[in-house]
């Protein structure tokens, strides 16, 4: 598969500075929503606005056939003060592209512009949607954009994500089918003891004290009721309690994270925290509650869909440059919703070291330029090979 040579990189890199000098958070993208459609728009593409407030949806046509692909990008920042003083550094006080989804969108829009240019030598017989989505960071933009009606208004086979990944070398993507991204529960247990003084605890009942066992019991959920075949994560994250240096507060909250790819292992962890809430609440004479919040769902990857972008990657890159050992990840990502409603495949683009040896989330963090050739020729690929003649899938 010979590689595209794709003549606009300095464009697609002019745009992804000026969206990561410009973040925006989740449902507020209005400035790089106006820029993704305006992009769009000039390649002749119709577009879509208005799904979950600022998602931007455009599509392509080429041929007879009633398939269709959807493939996505998220659009929103962190709130997190960049460290990083290079010129495309972000003018918007604390907040920051530290996740590459600045990258991400500009990839995109180089992969729609370079269909939209070279439609007519492009071997696929089909529809590509290109999806931009919204508040990807913990917001679920992509629950939204399907409640919304993304799938009824642009029906598809198969959907398709990326990640740039610190760590993986340029040159070089993770592909694996089943769980790759873990389904996330956030936690609060709130804590009620009896205040006294802090010289007096015999008078009371110390709150700090159980939260403290909660904490160290808390490590036990996984390591001797998860069996070792499973994984799961339970970290707690936050305690607040008390306010002066003399008194043992009444009150006490801890907050955190469960982190599984099975939802019979995310069951099981939070069977065995209540038990443990309810049985240090009997030991200390205190009284413990536990709220779990359900977040996003284990982001897995349909095995056929898969067996399409391993292909791809193969016959672009090499087979020496396809990876899988770096997966799954206890992290978690909204494109689960989709892949919950369609069969897809999410993958791991090689970002390099990143910036000083940086990883995601961290205020040094820039998305490398150099794998924005590899990211457009990756999508234009996946569209031929998923659309294409070799493909006998009835997506439609």
């Amino acid at each position: 598969m010979a590689v595209l040579t794709i003549p606009f990189l300095a464009d697609l890199a002019e745009i992804r500075r000026d969206i990561h000098a410009h973040p925006e958070l989740a449902f507020n993208e209005l400035r790089t929503a106006d820029l993704v459609a305006r992009e769009l728009n000039s390649c002749g593409l119709r577009v879509h606005r208005g799904l979950a407030r600022t998602g931007v949806v455009a599509s392509l046509h080429k041929g007879t056939s009633g398939r269709a692909i959807g493939l996505r990008a998220d659009m929103d920042a962190l709130p997190l003060e960049e460290k990083n003083d290079f010129a495309h550094r972000s003018t918007n006080a604390g907040l920051m592209h530290a996740c590459g989804h600045d990258g991400h969108t500009a990839i995109l829009l180089g992969a729609a512009r370079y269909m939209a240019e070279h439609r007519d030598v492009l071997d696929f017989d089909g529809t590509v949607h290109f999806i931009f989505q919204p508040a990807e960071e913990s917001e679920g933009g992509a629950a939204v954009m399907i409640a919304e009606g993304l799938f009824e208004q642009f029906p598809m086979g198969a959907v398709f994500g990326l990640h740039n990944w610190p760590g993986i070398p340029v040159g070089e993507m993770a592909v694996m089918p089943g769980p790759v991204m873990a389904g996330t529960c956030a936690f609060e247990i709130l804590v009620h003891g009896q205040g006294c003084h802090a010289a007096m605890p015999h008078q009371g009942v110390d709150t700090l004290v159980v939260t403290s066992q909660l904490v160290l019991a808390l490590q036990t959920v996984v390591a001797r009721n998860v069996h070792p075949c499973e994984s799961a994560v339970v970290s707690v994250t936050q305690i607040h309690a008390g306010e002066a240096w003399n008194i043992i507060p009444d009150d006490a909250v801890l907050r955190g994270t469960i982190r599984s790819f099975n939802p019979a292992t995310q069951s099981l962890v939070e069977r065995s925290v209540e038990r443990l809430c309810s049985g240090i609440a009997s030991a200390f004479g205190a009284q413990i509650s536990v709220r779990f919040d359900h977040r996003y769902p284990p982001t897995v990857n349909s095995a056929a869909e898969t067996e399409i972008c391993r292909a791809v990657v193969r016959d672009l890159l090499g087979p020496d440059r396809l990876r899988d050992k770096e997966l799954p990840s206890m992290g978690a990502e909204d494109f689960a919703y989709m892949l919950g409603e369609k069969p897809g495949c999410y993958v791991w683009l090689g970002n390099g070291p990143g910036s000083g040896g940086c990883t995601l989330h961290n205020p040094h963090y820039d998305f490398n330029d150099e794998i924005l050739s590899v990211g457009v020729n990756y999508w234009v690929k996946l569209a031929e090979r998923a659309l294409g003649p070799e493909s006998d899938d009835d997506r439609d």
